[in-house]
């Protein structure tokens, strides 16, 4: 399957005589960064400048709103979109650039367009976050169809005035390409129909990603999980005649001190197993592999930056599905590394594949590892579509997570994982049961399920990504329908404050 492609990003100073679509600020006070040739062509052409012209036609400087003015002349479309308030954060020009954009690509009609995105903000944070929004507001899933897609933009270019004379800048918009193409690759293989992604495709895909990067590539098959004992691994996928795999990618560049270690739940599609879902509830479960998706897209993005850090990340790839060979409610697993496990619920898989993992995760002598999994309806019910959970065992890696989730412009919240949750995980007839019999703090009891996978003294996080990660409505912001990628900007801003000398 064709990887991804995003527009053609560049850091202009000026409008090209080629910009089809200009797209501008506005705030409670006004617009923001419109050029100075296209306020005097507004001026000339109808008397007002573009403010006074968005006024008049209704424009709103709300969060989430665009509203396209008529061009002056042979001068380009203009479309403003609400910044809110006079000092907008870096994830409000993340969001109005990728609504822009959007806007902008529902203007094309037999070609596609090229549109300069200017925001009034010259620092490279934001810079950054103005190109990330812009290209992630493109992005579209091409169908499965006979029908050509239709056309859109095929190029951006983010206008600064010190473009060409701040190298931090182009680092920037060299960041922004980068890290937006890997959350384009998550959300491209979320997207991807079932049938056309499985374990083993999906590791195929894996392997041919990691090509173009410093990455070595292991994908463990049936016959190599079943030799090494994986057998959460194996019992979920059992079900399905696509039958499971585990992919580990490695990158270590040279001088890196620091190990970060990656796990990422990767069902690619989740039927519930003998615990069959409804079928409502089972519609969206190609979304089922998000974590594995991130983290891999993640650990690529960190390679192609050449951050100096060494990561080890692991997709866990199973299909569960109900068959005369799938695993049972109260069967006794034996987990990768020799702990067992009642299985009390088919349909919680995901911490069964994520365990083994997480075993072999801690043979690599990480210094932290970071968990990313579509893991429980609860965390959605807890904190909603948009905001995962995280949970840890040690405070100072919840803090660093937190704020890289709040550089990259994601949002968690952290839960904790009380002392009275693993009793409720007791087994009468093995190491520990898979779920408590009670409904209540669902998402916690997961999280104390793969603490028990964790050496007691390796820093350990856990992000349940189950709300965030795929989105049925209307777009917002710089999300499409179906995958977000949700995940990857914390993962590579994680990363970033790791690599170097080992953090105090």
């Amino acid at each position: 399957m064709p990887a991804p492609t995003l527009p053609d990003l560049t850091l202009v100073r000026t409008l090209g005589r080629n910009t089809d679509v200009l797209v501008v600020g506005l705030t409670d006070s006004g617009p923001l960064g419109v050029p100075d040739d296209v306020e005097k062509a507004y001026a000339k052409r109808y008397g007002i400048g573009v403010g006074e012209m968005a006024t008049t036609l209704g424009a709103k400087a709300a969060h989430g709103s665009a509203s396209v003015l008529p061009a002056a002349g042979d001068g380009p479309r203009v479309i403003t979109v609400g910044l809110g308030g006079d000092i907008p954060t870096p994830e409000d020009l993340r969001r109005a650039a990728g609504v822009g954009v959007r806007k902008a690509g529902s203007l094309a009609s037999e070609t596609s367009l090229s549109v300069a995105v200017s925001l009034g903000n010259d620092e490279p944070e934001a810079v950054q976050a103005i190109a990330e929004g812009a290209l992630l507001g493109s992005y579209r899933y091409a169908p499965v169809s006979s029908t050509p897609p239709p056309a859109s933009v095929d190029a951006i270019s983010v206008v600064c005035a010190d473009a060409g004379r701040a190298p931090d800048l182009n680092t920037a918009v060299q960041t922004a390409s980068t890290v937006s193409l890997a959350v384009a690759t998550a959300r491209e293989w979320v997207n991807i129909p079932p049938n056309l992604l499985y374990p083993e495709s999906f590791a195929e895909e894996a392997r041919t990603l990691a090509k173009d990067a410093r990455i070595a590539v292991e994908v463990l098959d049936e016959k190599a999980l079943a030799r090494a004992g994986y057998g959460g691994i194996l019992a979920v996928g059992g079900g399905s005649s696509r039958l499971p795999r585990l992919v580990r990618y490695s990158y270590a560049p040279r001088g890196a001190t620091f190990h970060l270690a990656l796990v990422g739940k990767g069902i690619t599609f989740d039927s519930g197993g003998l615990n069959i879902k409804p079928a409502d509830g089972m519609y969206t479960m190609k979304c089922d592999m998000a974590g594995a998706a991130v983290v891999l897209a993640a650990t690529h993005a960190i390679a192609r930056l050449g951050l100096k850090i060494k990561v080890t990340a692991y997709g866990a790839l199973a299909e569960n599905l109900p068959s005369d060979t799938a695993y049972r409610p109260s069967d006794v697993l034996t987990m990768y590394g020799g702990k067992t496990v009642e299985n009390s619920n088919c349909d919680a898989e995901g911490r069964l594949v994520m365990a083994d993992a997480l075993v072999r995760a801690g043979e690599d002598g990480p210094n932290l590892i970071i968990d990313v999994a579509t893991l429980t309806g609860a965390c959605v019910v807890a904190l909603g579509d948009r905001t995962g959970g995280l949970m840890s065992n040690d405070e100072e890696t919840a803090d660093r997570l937190l704020d890289a989730a709040e550089s990259a412009g994601e949002d968690f919240w952290q839960l904790p994982i009380p002392r009275e949750i693993r009793p409720k995980l007791d087994s009468l007839v093995a190491d520990i049961r898979s779920t408590s019999a009670e409904r209540s703090g669902g998402a916690l009891v997961a999280a104390a399920f793969l603490r028990d996978f964790i050496a007691p003294d390796l820093p350990w996080a856990h992000l349940d990504i189950a709300g965030p990660a795929f989105h049925s409505g209307e777009a917002f912001g710089y999300v499409a329908p179906g995958g977000t990628g949700v995940g990857v900007r914390t993962l590579v801003a994680l990363a970033r404050s790791l690599e170097g000398p080992t953090p105090a």
